[in-house]
């Protein structure tokens, strides 16, 4: 009775109307800049903040807050309606989303169904925030390497399940990726490695010029520019209403499943500082990939596909609130710079804060089911007019997205070198299109090859060498073993049936 009494002082605080206009403002800059590829939620946080400067702290949180979660849904927009990934977090939308939108004539739905799987999965997750937050920030950092890199371990055995229809070279693309990912400087020893000597290799591969370069530049040049671009969609204008732009039934049938295990990923992982929503997403469509009825359906433009990592990384978005508020531990970038700006509001996260300052973490709270509700009717209303971005003459439409890439490329740290490795993983890309190499292995293996390389070797300082340790914690052991599991699977399910129809050859 305590948290809804709470809850509902700080609703009456976020309904104030010069929050309502922050919260609604923050959410729609959020949908813009998740939108425009290259920024993301941490780019966009970091824009908008000088702007909070001698704003109430508790107006400029919710600001903030709310361009988070915003970029969420902004970032399936580009993925869906142009294969583009607006942020990193939504590159894992671009393997059903575009295939729906361009080979099944169903962009609205599309949307409808990117929208919907955000809404619930921000949702639950603002509800789980309210009631768990305190307690669950404290198992949440209980993760030491040995759980970090079994986490990882089962992120990279989904690769098996993004192979498409030839294995071997879905496994050469995962390979390319992971040594892609030892790019950099060793994070344990400093010493450089594949620099080539050069000073802008030193932080590694930045994956936001990989995304853009693999799904952006590469699919621009795969385009058949005598192509309408619009009518390559098969869509009529009764297809953009919004009665249209809702899941069906047989939608629903399929994805909710989908959207409740992307909610527990992406909330799960959101909480683990380092994480994050892309590596809840790729995660979330993996696994949804191997456990749903339809697996073998993903990648060709299924609802479902978009639902899972969608749910996940709004969910994510939310999760990683937990950490920063009451630990003091932001739980990704965006919230790094959501903790500067409290720390220059004079607030200090951590445990105390829910004691110390109750009206800002409950208005904060509360702000984030009126937010969620905004940007999804804003969303749903707007996505009409999305969606006629495709009416725009295919060589038109290229160049305006080539210098949006170009420029997000370059606004990553204001250097030319940034801008030349995207264009190198854009030929990359549209080679592997032209001998069908899938780049979804790719791009997995380089989101999780760092943090799964360094964790392991952070695993052998910690028990002197010995594998053991992965064994011996509770949690990294139960997660070891399903990923063990499911490497395993497909060939337990193979000698099975091959015993089953030998059994039944000899009676």
């Amino acid at each position: 009775m305590d948290t809804f009494a709470n809850l509902l002082g700080g609703l009456e605080i976020a309904l104030q109307p010069i929050n309502l206009l922050y919260c609604f403002g923050g959410a729609v800059i959020g949908a813009i800049v998740g939108a425009l590829p290259g920024l993301g939620p941490s780019a966009g946080c970091a824009i908008i903040l000088p702007l909070t400067f001698g704003m109430d702290p508790i107006a400029g949180i919710i600001m903030l807050c709310a361009l988070y979660y915003g970029t969420m849904y902004g970032g399936a927009i580009t993925s869906i309606l142009l294969g583009i990934p607006g942020d990193s977090a939504s590159v894992a939308t671009t393997f059903d989303g575009y295939p729906m939108a361009k080979k099944r004539g169903r962009p609205g739905a599309a949307l409808g169904m990117s929208f919907v799987a955000s809404f619930i999965g921000g949702t639950i997750c603002t509800i789980a925030f309210t009631f768990l937050a305190p307690s669950l920030a404290g198992y949440a950092l209980s993760f030491g390497p040995p759980e970090y890199f079994a986490l990882m371990f089962l992120g990279l055995t989904a690769v098996s399940a993004m192979t498409g229809n030839d294995p071997l070279k879905g496994f050469i693309s995962a390979i390319l990726g992971l040594a892609c990912s030892c790019v950099g400087a060793d994070l344990l020893t400093g010493a450089p490695r594949f620099t080539f000597g050069s000073i802008y290799l030193m932080d590694g591969v930045d994956f936001v010029c990989a995304a853009m370069g693999l799904y952006g530049i590469a699919e621009l040049i795969h385009n058949d520019p005598r192509s309408s671009g619009y009518g390559d969609f098969g869509v009529s204008k009764k297809d953009l209403s919004l009665k249209k732009m809702f899941p069906t039934r047989d939608d629903w049938k399929h994805s909710i499943p989908c959207i409740g295990v992307g909610t527990l990923i992406g909330f799960f992982i959101g909480m683990l500082p380092g994480a994050g929503a892309t590596v809840a997403s790729f995660i979330s469509y993996a696994t949804n990939k191997k456990i749903s009825p339809r697996g073998e359906k993903f990648g060709t433009g299924v609802p479902e596909g978009i639902a899972a990592p969608e749910s996940s990384n709004n969910s994510a978005s939310i999760g990683a609130m937990i950490p920063m508020l009451t630990l003091g531990v932001p739980g990704s970038g965006a919230t790094a710079v959501m903790m500067g700006a409290l720390m220059m509001f004079g607030m200090a996260p951590g445990p105390l804060m829910f004691q110390n300052q109750p009206d800002f973490v409950w208005s904060l709270t509360a702000s984030m089911y009126i937010g969620n509700f905004a940007i999804f009717v804003a969303c749903m209303l707007s996505a009409i007019y999305m969606v006629k971005i495709l009416q725009i003459p295919i060589n038109t439409l290229n160049a305006v997205v080539m210098a949006f890439i170009l420029i997000g490329a370059y606004s990553l740290e204001n250097n030319l070198f940034n801008v030349g490795l995207t264009i190198f993983f854009g030929l990359l890309g549209y080679l592997m299109k032209k001998i069908e190499m899938p780049s979804a292995p790719f791009v997995l293996s380089l989101v999780l090859g760092n943090l799964f390389e360094t964790n392991f070797r952070q695993s052998m300082i910690l028990s002197d060498n010995s594998p053991v340790i992965f064994f011996t914690r509770p949690i990294s052991c139960v997660i070891m073993l399903i990923a063990i599991a499911v490497i395993f699977k497909p060939l337990l399910s193979g000698l099975m049936s091959r015993t089953r129809k030998k059994s039944e050859a000899l009676s």
